[in-house]
């Protein structure tokens, strides 16, 4: 990155900065320089600048911009721990729920079993929202408050704020957009509007007005939400602001386009493994593209070990190409499930309309899936973690469609015989 301050003052005016004020009245004097049509700017550029000295000035102001709209970030995130310290379990509580991996393990099994039709969208939007999310990343750069207070250059006299960390601050993949703030409006936008559907069809005045009344209610609670998880992730410095209401409106973009996207719920078992290949080939193809422009897509994993303060907070876990896998193995798993006998077998059988089948299915599911947190991955060998991850992820669908269906209705099949 380059900074006004690493370049010598060639144009009047743009002397090394020393204060915030200083670097914004500099960002102005430059930008007041490029929309002037003066006789010594013109002059200037044609003679005396060369073509890197203006994309260095270009460049410079284009950081200069960011670095302020971090500072006031940063001035926001005191704010939020200096004032709002009571509200931290509930906070650190909200983050915990925007977390991408509650897709599969909580919301997933409630709705797969109440709609089929909803629980497969969701599994897609999560998975194809995670990865735009993770491309996103990779193109914008963005840095992470806890790391970026201590690298900038804007403080005077290394008098950077101080930031207090978490355990669950030190995500090591870039800041912009935000995972958490992206994953979870665009899971609980599938549900606000699987939920409306049910009740747009009512016809009568009084179900006009309480479904007026429904909508008002479900969209308040989805706002209600996002926010809260907008709040947590700034509160802990993992994120900036821009970054989280960057990640809300991606994350509805992505969910409604799977509103017009009903391809999906008739996919085939190769649908499901193209699709999972053309992900993985497309990041990963990016990935070494730019690795031989000696672009490193890796930059924030140094900087989160570097300025996280416990060593013991730095969870592999939370490395990009974790989170691809995770969401592939996720993607595999349902198109496995779907596509087996097992679940013709069980949901698509006389007992899947039964409610007892579903309370069941969910109940089950639930308790299997909580079992699976318990499984611990070993982290000593980075491509054995990644193969793992992956079986772990495929295996949480496979038992939500497939698995605890299948158990369930052979259960109630025999309770059915011995009765009989």
């Amino acid at each position: 990155m380059c900074f006004l301050g690493d370049l010598e003052p060639r144009v009047p005016g743009m002397a090394r900065y020393t204060t915030p004020i200083q670097y914004k009245g500099n960002v102005n004097h430059l930008l007041s320089l490029f929309n002037s049509s003066s006789p010594w700017f013109s002059f200037s550029i044609t003679r005396n600048l060369r073509l890197k000295e203006l994309y260095y000035i270009s460049s410079t102001v284009e950081s200069i911009k960011m670095d302020l709209l971090h500072s006031n970030g940063v001035l926001i995130i005191q704010h939020l721990q200096r004032d709002y310290r009571a509200y931290q379990d509930f906070l650190n509580f909200m983050s915990h729920v925007g977390d991408p991996r509650n897709i599969f393990s909580i919301y997933f099994p409630l709705w797969f079993q109440l709609n089929q039709v909803v629980g497969t969208k969701m599994i897609w939007v999560a998975v194809i929202g995670d990865w735009f999310n993770l491309i996103f990343k990779w193109i914008l750069f963005g840095h992470r408050p806890y790391w970026w207070v201590q690298e900038t250059m804007i403080y005077p006299n290394q008098s950077s704020p101080c930031l207090e960390q978490f355990p669950i601050t030190c995500e090591t993949g870039p800041g912009s957009p935000s995972g958490h703030a992206m994953g979870s409006s665009c899971v609980w936008y599938v549900m606000v509007t699987a939920a409306l559907s049910y009740t747009v069809r009512w016809k009568d005045k009084s179900a006009v007005a309480l479904h007026r009344l429904t909508w008002s209610f479900l969209w308040s609670i989805f706002w209600l939400i996002q926010i809260s998880v907008c709040i947590s992730r700034v509160f802990i410095a993992t994120h900036f602001p821009h970054q989280v209401f960057l990640g809300v409106f991606a994350g509805i973009l992505v969910a409604e386009a799977f509103e017009h996207t009903p391809a999906i719920q008739t996919a085939s078992l190769r649908m499901y493994i193209k699709t999972n290949l053309f992900l993985f080939i497309f990041a990963l193809g990016f990935y070494l593209v730019l690795k031989l422009l000696d672009i490193d897509l890796l930059w924030s994993v140094p900087k989160a070990k570097k300025w996280c303060a416990n060593p013991d907070w730095i969870n592999i876990d939370t490395t990009p190409f974790a989170g691809l896998v995770r969401n592939l193995g996720a993607l595999f798993g349902l198109g496995l499930g779907i596509n087996s006998e097992m679940f013709t077998t069980s949901c698509k059988g006389k007992n899947s309309c039964k409610r007892s089948f579903r309370i069941l299915c969910i109940a089950a599911s639930l308790a299997t899936l909580q079992l699976y947190n318990f499984i611990k991955i070993p982290t000593h060998t980075e491509y054995l973690f990644y193969i793992l991850s992956f079986c772990k992820s495929a295996a949480m669908p496979l038992t939500v469609v497939a698995l605890v269906p299948y158990c369930v209705h052979s259960l109630m099949r025999t309770t059915e015989k011995k009765l009989n």
